[in-house]
């Protein structure tokens, strides 16, 4: 049964964007809850229009961000506008008690983006990912039923762990494409000039310790995160787990081509990814050690757990 003031064909309309948008995501929500399933659906179609306005709706990004933003107040004001996926997102909202400050963050990071921003520093970067997949990790845990400061904090870990992931696996996709994530003060400090590997994209036994070193720090963050999976509802945890365990693996896979993600792309077999599943549905989650939980967020992510975990 639909939440009240979700209509099937709206909700259609979000499980078409979600499964042409992203497999991966689609297959791992089908391990999640019916009701978290269709919450995690319409936030995907959301983020998924407000990525392709953003970054593709021409040179005005601060215009498109305040569209958005407006859309959002509307959405929020129980008064969407007339799309199918803002209509399903502010049904949501309405039933689930969504938090808006999630999507507020992952508008900004989207909008970093649009303007091709680059990264000094590691806290610059978990600024990122902490807008653009930090978000989504505490929106999601919204969705399962806990606004816990403590359990928001390291959901928003997992994101971005994630993030950081993904940023190691397409160096060389993403400066083909202009863009380094990347610190530029790692790569100074590994003897490399930002602008030069920009201009023209290339691999070499000091970027791949830059990369080698950002899945290190990603590694340390995933164990943080693990912390916050016990506290999940039971039917929930094996489609977290799942995902844990498979973009972690990525990691594995990019040290296998000795960190080199400019010439090749690292990639996670399909016989390995339903071993990954297997042991996420049936792992036993022993409930974690309180001082792991309670860890503080990371510093760029304080404010955003903090307005939007329950008082």
């Amino acid at each position: 049964m639909l939440p009240d003031g979700l209509e099937p064909a709206d909700l259609a309309a979000c499980e078409v964007l979600l499964s042409k948008g992203s497999k991966s995501f689609s297959a791992a929500s089908l391990l999640l809850p019916s009701r978290v399933r269709r919450g995690a659906t319409v936030l995907y179609a959301f983020c998924r229009v407000a990525d392709d306005l953003v970054d593709d709706g021409g040179s005005d990004v601060t215009g498109n961000v305040a569209l958005l933003r407006a859309r959002l107040d509307r959405i929020y004001a129980a008064d969407p506008g007339p799309f199918a996926v803002d209509r399903a997102l502010s049904a949501l909202v309405r039933h689930e008690g969504l938090p808006r400050a999630p999507l507020d963050a992952l508008l900004e990071g989207f909008a970093w983006d649009a303007e091709n921003r680059s990264y000094e520093t590691e806290h610059d970067l978990l600024a990122y990912a902490t807008r653009v997949a930090g978000s989504v990790g505490v929106a999601m845990t919204s969705l399962m039923g806990s606004r816990d400061a403590n359990v928001l904090a390291r959901a928003c870990d997992l994101g971005i762990a994630m993030q950081l992931t993904n940023i190691a696996r397409d160096v060389g996709e993403d400066a083909r494409r202009g863009r380094l994530y990347l610190p530029r003060i790692w790569m100074k400090d590994a003897g490399l000039d930002p602008d030069a590997f920009l201009a023209a994209p290339s691999f070499d036994t000091k970027l791949g310790a830059v990369v080698a070193r950002l899945l290190a720090r990603a590694d340390g963050i995933y164990r943080n995160a693990d912390a916050g999976i016990p506290e999940l509802p039971r039917a929930c945890r094996p489609a977290i787990a799942a995902a844990r365990l498979v973009y972690s693996d990525i990691g594995r896979a990019i040290a296998e081509n000795h960190h080199d993600s400019v010439t090749q792309r690292a990639r996670v077999s399909g016989p390995r990814k339903a071993w990954l599943i297997s042991r996420a549905m049936t792992a036993r989650f022993a409930g974690p050690r309180p001082h792991d939980l309670a860890l503080p967020p990371l510093a760029p992510a304080r404010d955003l757990v903090a307005a939007s975990s329950a008082p």
